[in-house]
């Protein structure tokens, strides 16, 4: 008997030693993921921002913003824009002015492309003067975003406000309010791409009213334009001296506008009214002063403007596609949408439908990238 039991008590602890290993195998694997689990958990945040960003804009890039010339407060609210944008990417811009010196614009145009930028903005310029910089550019591969130029490039990006219909906004509500009839003064200069687009508009704005005629012309772009279209308009005003000899002012840019605006306000002639393009914070408080001859004005958010060509030279970078051309939907601002109290631009959309709220060049992943520089 002793023999069987002996066997008996060595199988039990075989077996009693088996299901402790058991155990010890169940319980082990347990605990495990759930530490695993805790530490995903913890890291999966940063990972998630960063994978979802091209990895050719999570380093800091590198814009150069190349200008015609920096005139007026459209140009200051776009540079704003532009440099808003870029920020909060995490990027850093070099604004160059070239002081509407086509040659001295083509020289920082190699600059930049010398100094190996990750992307170039270009606000205006002409095609005859920038185009063989542009391919130089596109040849090295950097991204290359246009603004209100006539440059044709391949693979080069070029916006614009849709100036044709700015200028017939604008001077198709010059028409209503003179019922078809009467003298107007037409301010202008050539040698911008906007502006002989603009123009194109007005030419067949004559054909199309023949009975409101243009009694006089003029316009200079200059560092005062504003000014400089004040004296000259008071000259205007007393060649036409008498109530009646003057109905309208067509000024297809705010400098003139704020220019012709003060000139009929000091010779006390505010039957005269004027009809502009672009809008800034300045040219909202001339419109909404008690009396103001200034009753409409076409025109797109430059800030939003500059916003929109950043966002397309980072898709780009990406290596995303873009479109070749891009129009920004331009919005008439009139004087008797506006409330009594002044306003700034970031308050416009609240009078103005659509303003400043463009969705244009956004991609899903910008929205992470401000997130990430935020952080």
């Amino acid at each position: 008997m002793k023999p069987i039991g002996l066997i008996l008590a060595t199988l039990l602890l075989f077996v009693l030693a088996a299901c402790t290993s058991e155990q010890d195998a169940v319980s082990e694997p347990e605990a495990k993921p759930e530490a695993k689990n805790t530490t995903t958990e913890a890291a999966a945040p940063a990972s998630e921002v960063s994978s979802d960003i091209p990895k050719e804009v999570q380093k800091p890039i590198k814009i150069a913003a190349i200008m015609q010339a920096s005139l007026g407060t459209f140009s200051s609210q776009y540079i704003q824009g532009v440099e808003d944008q870029v920020e909060k990417f995490g990027g850093s811009v070099q604004v160059y002015n070239a002081d509407n010196d086509l040659a001295k614009m083509a020289t920082h145009l190699e600059t930049a492309i010398n100094q190996e930028v990750d992307g170039i903005l270009i606000d205006h310029g002409r095609a005859d003067a920038l185009e063989p910089g542009v391919k130089r550019a596109v040849e090295k591969g950097i991204p290359v975003v246009v603004f209100d130029s006539d440059i044709n490039v391949p693979g080069v990006t070029v916006i614009d406000q849709d100036d044709y219909s700015l200028a017939w906004d604008t001077l198709k509500t010059l028409a209503q309010d003179l019922n078809g009839e009467g003298e107007i003064v037409y301010v202008w200069v050539g040698g911008f791409a906007p502006m002989e687009r603009r123009n194109a508009i007005y030419e067949a704005f004559q054909e199309r009213y023949p009975n409101i005629k243009e009694i006089a012309k003029f316009g200079t772009a200059s560092a005062n334009t504003a000014l400089d279209t004040q004296t000259q308009m008071e000259a205007i005003l007393k060649q036409y001296p008498n109530k009646g000899d003057i109905d309208a002012v067509f000024a297809p840019w705010d400098e003139f506008a704020k220019g012709a605006t003060r000139a009929i306000e000091q010779a006390g002639r505010e039957e005269i009214k004027v009809y502009g393009i672009d809008m800034s914070d300045e040219d909202l408080q001339m419109m909404q002063k008690e009396n103001s001859p200034w009753v409409s004005s076409a025109a797109t958010d430059p800030a939003e403007v500059g916003r929109v060509q950043v966002r397309f030279v980072y898709q780009k970078i990406a290596g995303e596609e873009t479109p070749e051309i891009f129009s920004l939907d331009p919005h008439l601002v009139k004087q008797s949408d506006l409330p009594e109290e002044t306003i700034s631009m970031d308050a416009l959309g609240k009078y103005v439908d659509d303003w400043g709220s463009s969705e244009a060049a956004t991609s899903p992943w910008m929205e992470k990238l401000t997130e990430q520089e935020t952080k």
